[in-house]
């Protein structure tokens, strides 16, 4: 499922854009990376794929099917999407059970019950949590809490996975699980995914292609090896971490 974006603003308040005249294309079963700083657009832009927010102008399609165009006022809703969230605070609700915080969305379809055990099931053995679907998250480590808003986010089998600094509330041994699980899952079901993230290493393991912004434009965009082998300004340097050109 490719994402086209054409022509894509935000703005808040009047002369003020968060996005401004954004034109990108994210490749069916590809993970692309949003990296730039707090205040770039990034999650904006994440939410306006996800259907949390209107853009100001321009138009999304998924697979050619527009989700939103806002000179047309066309605007399929969230839930219409098929598109699933990963949040940075993980989102989970700790009254549940895991099992029952993963069989929530398949609920609130009305799944039938065979079925939705068998799915529960088979994804939470996938993110290494089969043997904890009786625990509440108060009984769980942070990477563990991140894996089942994962496995929740992954049971819908959604056509896009969007992931919102999923990483960022872990220390650096469970990061580097987490990465291996994320880019493992995602490549297994073949899923286009958008990461929102400050962190080039995060980035830089997870993502086939990258795009860094900066004040709501794109300042460079390509594979991962591209953006390391030629950075396009200093401040592509200094977001990757890269350091200063060669003399």
């Amino acid at each position: 499922m490719s994402i086209e974006v054409h022509q894509l603003s935000k703005w808040f308040e009047p002369g003020k854009p968060v996005l401004d005249d954004l034109d990108l294309h994210l490749a069916n079963g590809k993970l692309t990376g949003l990296l730039g700083p707090s205040g770039c657009g990034k999650t904006t832009l994440l939410r306006i794929l996800a259907g949390l927010d209107r853009p100001s102008a321009g138009r999304v399609s998924f697979g050619g099917d527009v989700m939103v165009d806002a000179e047309a006022g066309v605007f399929v809703a969230p839930e219409k999407r098929n598109v699933s969230m990963v949040f940075q605070s993980y989102a989970i609700w700790p009254h549940m059970t895991v099992f029952d915080n993963v069989a929530f969305p398949l609920r609130i379809q009305k799944v039938a019950r065979a079925d939705l055990r068998r799915r529960v099931r088979e994804v939470l053995d996938s993110v290494q949590l089969g043997e904890l679907e009786k625990r509440r998250p108060a009984e769980l480590s942070g990477g563990q809490q991140q894996r089942v808003a994962l496995a929740r986010a992954l049971v819908q089998q959604p056509r896009v996975l969007l992931l919102d600094e999923p990483l960022s509330n872990l220390d650096a041994s469970l990061r580097a699980d987490m990465r291996r699980m994320i880019r493992a899952l995602q490549q297994e079901h073949r899923l286009t995914a958008v990461l929102v993230t400050h962190d080039w290493a995060d980035a830089s393991a997870l993502s086939d292609t990258v795009v860094v912004l900066r004040d709501g434009r794109i300042e460079q965009q390509g594979a991962v090896a591209e953006v390391v082998a030629a950075p396009a300004s200093d401040f592509v340097r200094s977001i990757t971490h890269l350091g200063p050109p060669s003399p």
